[in-house]
């Protein structure tokens, strides 16, 4: 890959809402020209190869964030149509026009971009079809009944299906997926079961040591051993996606001290993430080497911790003086790995400031975009629940067997069936390189 000094780096003034609302749209352009989803011929909702299934949900999000902080809906029309079809015939985002091979966290950040639309009010499906809330709440249903009491105290396993690499690993992605969609769910719609599925994740987290003493978030454990092994590799979008669900229960809990200790302790571990004055970086794979070594799943993980950071000081205030000058520094830094041409494409080594790296493709991309439009965070508008002006509708049986119309319901814990694991997944392929003792997997579709 060819590399070398940026001869037109994106324009950002950190302190003008007009220069940065101008590079996000710069770099949101050159973002959608990676979709191909509506070619013809092609699935709505999905992105090309190296791509897997989950990074199109996560996709979607930063679109639907884009809309949020700017107001432009250049995009919604695209967004709209891959956030619907991709439900699946069960309204789950499950469709069975994937593999048997999609994972709970794949499934998961599809779940969390549909929260996010209902969050933000979002233009609502039909009313002939599930609402965004509706859509999370199946997902979330669904996994409950994944819950697994036979090995290590409880947690979700990475995988759904017993026949695919990973299912034996209990990771914390998959886990936070949970946490982090219970929360949420919780604050939108005052139902506490959603509180007490998010605190018996997160005490999970910690009992099996994958959340450390430190709120150091882990990547994952064996159930093999009963979880007795943890890989401790950090990964930026685990502790965000931690940090963000901790933060909604503070908001949930009305700034309880409990929730405030936690959002305090997982934000203050996530210093790991950042050098050279506040600048973002993946640690755990930047550092090796001018490629950085990261993945292509792992070029996107800045974008989400860059989504999370931003909506915590939204719901949790207390924490804006550690996370605005992040924000901010990463930011600018990031405008000078995007070349500013007529292309706009982003680079990933953010800490190298003006010379830009020769990488490109959708993570680069969308953490570009994600890490300079949250810095429009202060002026963006609430995020919404039942009480505060939010539209989605709900359904809080959605996913368990016995739907009904409607918003309210009685959430249940179901033992897994065949049904609750058929119509399902994606490409997710993935290979054990190394399980445990500072060896990861390699991440293949999350």
């Amino acid at each position: 890959m060819a590399s070398g000094p940026v001869v037109n780096a994106v324009t950002l003034d950190i302190t003008s809402t007009a220069s940065i609302k101008q590079a996000a749209s710069t770099l949101a352009y050159k973002m959608a020209t990676y979709y191909t989803g509506n070619n013809t011929g092609d699935n709505p909702g999905n992105l090309p190869s190296p791509y897997y299934w989950w990074e199109a949900g996560a996709f979607f999000s930063a679109l639907v964030d884009y809309w949020y902080y700017t107001g432009d809906t250049s995009y919604n029309a695209i967004t709209y149509q891959a956030l619907l079809s991709q439900v699946g015939t069960n309204y789950d985002y499950m469709p069975t026009n994937q593999t048997k091979s999609e994972g709970n966290d794949d499934q998961g950040f599809w779940a969390m971009a549909a929260m996010e639309a209902a969050e933000m009010n979002f233009e609502n499906p039909p009313s002939s079809e599930p609402g965004w809330l509706a859509l999370t709440q199946a997902v979330f249903n669904e996994f409950v009944s994944r819950w697994d009491d036979s090995t290590c105290g409880g947690g979700l396993r990475w995988q759904i299906y017993t026949f695919n690499t990973g299912y034996n690993y209990k990771n914390a992605i998959a886990n936070g997926c949970l946490f982090n969609v219970a929360a949420r769910l919780a604050r939108y719609t005052g139902n506490d079961t959603y509180a007490q599925w998010a605190d018996k994740t997160w005490t999970w987290m910690t009992d099996t040591g994958l959340m450390g003493s430190g709120y150091e978030v882990y990547d994952g454990t064996s159930n093999t051993d009963n979880c007795t092994s943890i890989d401790h590799v950090q990964w930026s979008y685990n502790a965000g996606i931690f940090l963000f669900g901790a933060a909604m229960m503070y908001n949930y809990t009305n700034g309880s001290a409990v929730w405030e200790t936690r959002t305090s302790g997982v934000l203050n571990a996530s210093a790991i993430f950042f050098k050279d004055g506040g600048i973002m970086y993946e640690q755990a794979c930047e550092d090796n080497g001018a490629t950085g070594n990261c993945d292509t799943d792992q070029t996107s993980f800045k974008a989400y911790m860059s989504r999370w950071l931003a909506a915590t000081v939204k719901v949790a205030p207390f924490t804006r003086g550690t996370i605005m000058p992040w924000l901010q520094a990463s930011a600018v830094a990031a405008a000078q790995q995007c070349d500013g041409g007529t292309g706009a494409t982003c680079g990933l080594h953010w800490t190298w400031n003006s010379t830009n790296d020769g990488l490109s493709g959708v993570g680069e991309q969308m953490a570009g975009l994600a890490i300079i439009q949250a810095n429009l965070i202060d002026e963006a508008p609430e995020l919404v629940t039942n009480n505060t002006g939010g539209t989605s509708v709900g359904n809080a049986n959605a996913g368990t067997g016995s739907s009904s119309s409607g918003s309210s319901g009685v959430l249940t814990d179901k033992p897994v069936t065949t049904g609750d694991k058929a119509g399902a997944g994606f490409l997710t392929a993935v290979m054990l390189v190394g399980v445990l003792g500072g060896t990861s997997f390699l991440i293949m579709g999350v």
